[in-house]
């Protein structure tokens, strides 16, 4: 072992051996390091520090950081390599993966399935036993991706040059080839039984893991190389499972509106439902479907990560020390009260917390409508600690809510409606599932008229399940649900500009937020 150097993690304790020389990107990212920025170096954000040992830092790190930094033991993982034994503090970013245990009805048939769904952010897979509906087996991990950029255009960017397309390819499917050989070693399931594994997810995810083109998704108008299913077998993948295994990618809607969202309609049963009902997926992009079985229409808006709290000055994902939640205090008209994830000292907030404080700001009247904060001259909202939002973080919601708010008007506009049509609203995804609903509808984020509004949760898994039990054939189905919802680009909309710039305005009308 003397061509190996060891890594000790602090708080954690964990240790991990490596080969001189290996860059700290690659070693850190399975212990939750985040680089949101491809490893860029821009963002900053995946700092680490040397309690002990030394770790030389690279000329790309004395430019980035200051002086003082670099003395007190900061580096950048994304840039680090390191020679020797050291210690780093590395917070744990262990945050929930969404998966799905919801009751579903179903047509039995014979076989086992996998489901998985494939994020941006985290992978999913799931054994379901096709003659019961049973659960057999649960398997998440994070999407090796994520070292290369935390958000899909930045991965689209990084995946410009054909070896980086080779290698995120290679990343994606190998890892979730290892979920589903898992999902089948860790069970008593013998290891030819498994029959088919379907797949869904975003578009840009569809087109990685399919190893399609992408320069035409990566700029305007953001078109699709190829939206239709994606079949190969596991051995063709080289998965260590038995059989003739059939895996599926579910196809897209279009544009940027994945595989994800039609396992979504699957779940809700919109395209069977007879009341205007509306599915919205809030992430980096907010996806959007509504209508009824007499029309669906869906389309994708650049929202940004700041549902995130990507862009945030001091955002983080919902793991220990994030604050998720943020309510008007009982005390004074001013005062603001945060929950923190773990509980102890605020590191940062997450992007529920960040909806929330925004809401809380403009009910205390700290927020005006315009998005400025209230007061001569202030500069920053504080929370708890030192944990605090800068007026360019509030515009980073502004601009990610009225991107969405006006996708769900335009949308409404072609059918017809307005949202006091709307009798049914979904929300998918981790964020969806999380928010504060009266938040929400405080900002002015999703509409406040919606007769009932429920979290799905992970939606787009649950939709995959559905789809194990497909008895016809792939394309047929799947391409005449793909008929029946018309996509509509808004990119290079004329209309959605001006209607998005109404809609970042926050609403006037207060409704105090409840209290924590």
């Amino acid at each position: 072992m003397g061509d190996r150097v060891r890594i000790r993690l602090h708080p954690s304790g964990e240790e991990v051996e490596v080969a001189p020389g290996s860059v700290l990107r690659d070693v850190l990212f399975a212990f939750g390091v985040e680089f949101p920025c491809g490893g860029q170096g821009d963002c900053r954000r995946c700092r680490v520090e040397v309690l002990t040992g030394n770790l030389r830092p690279s000329q790309d790190e004395t430019r980035l950081l200051s002086a003082a930094e670099l003395q007190a033991g900061w580096r950048l993982a994304c840039r680090g390599r390191v020679e020797g034994p050291v210690t780093l503090s590395v917070e744990q970013h262990a945050a929930p993966i969404l998966a799905d245990h919801s009751q579903f009805s179903f047509e039995p048939r014979e076989g086992f399935g996998v489901a998985v769904d494939i994020g941006t952010t985290t992978l999913v897979a799931q054994l379901v036993e096709l003659a019961t509906g049973r659960i057999l087996a649960s398997h998440t991990a994070l999407n090796p991706q994520g070292a290369r950029g935390s958000d899909v255009m930045s991965r689209l960017d990084y995946a410009s040059r054909a070896t980086a397309r080779v290698e995120l390819n290679s990343l994606i499917q190998g890892e979730v080839g290892k979920l589903v050989a898992d999902c089948v070693t860790t069970t008593d399931l013998q290891r030819d039984a498994l029959t088919h594994v379907v797949l869904v997810g975003n578009t840009a995810m569809h087109h990685l893991f399919s190893g399609l083109e992408l320069q035409t998704l990566a700029r305007a108008p953001f078109e699709p190389a190829d939206t239709g299913l994606q079949e190969f077998s596991a051995g063709d993948l080289g998965w260590d499972v038995a059989g003739d295994v059939v895996v599926r990618f579910l196809p897209c809607l279009g544009g940027f509106v994945g595989s994800d969202i039609l396992a979504g309609v699957l779940a809700t049963r919109m395209h069977e439902s007879s009341t205007l009902t509306a599915l919205i997926d809030l992430g980096t992009n907010g996806e959007i479907v509504i209508g009824s079985r007499e029309r669906l229409l869906c389309a994708s808006t650049a929202a940004g990560p700041a549902f995130e709290a990507g862009g945030i000055a001091q955002g983080m994902r919902a793991t220990r020390g994030a604050i998720d939640q943020v309510r008007v205090g009982s005390n004074t008209s001013d005062e603001l009260r945060c929950h923190v994830v773990g509980g102890g000292r605020a590191k940062g907030i997450c992007g529920s917390g960040l909806v929330d404080a925004v809401a809380a700001g403009l009910d205390n009247g700290l927020i005006e409508a315009s998005g400025r904060l209230a007061g001569d001259g202030h500069k920053r909202l504080d929370l708890v600690d030192s944990v605090h939002l800068t007026q360019s973080d509030i515009r980073q919601l502004q601009l990610a809510k009225g991107a969405v708010a006006a996708g769900i008007r335009i949308l409404l506009g072609r059918l017809g409606k307005s949202e006091r049509d709307l009798q049914h609203l979904f929300l998918a995804g981790a964020f969806g599932n999380y928010v504060n609903r009266a938040s929400a509808e405080r900002i002015g984020l999703i509409p406040a008229r919606a007769e009932n509004c429920d979290a799905m949760g992970n939606s787009a898994l649950l939709g995959a399940k559905l789809a194990l039990f497909s008895t016809c054939s792939a394309d047929l189905e799947f391409g005449d649900l793909r008929q029946r919802v018309e996509h509509i680009p808004l990119a290079s909309s004329q209309e959605f500009h001006e209607i998005f710039i109404q809609q970042t305005r926050f609403p006037e009308a207060a409704r105090m937020t409840p209290q924590l």
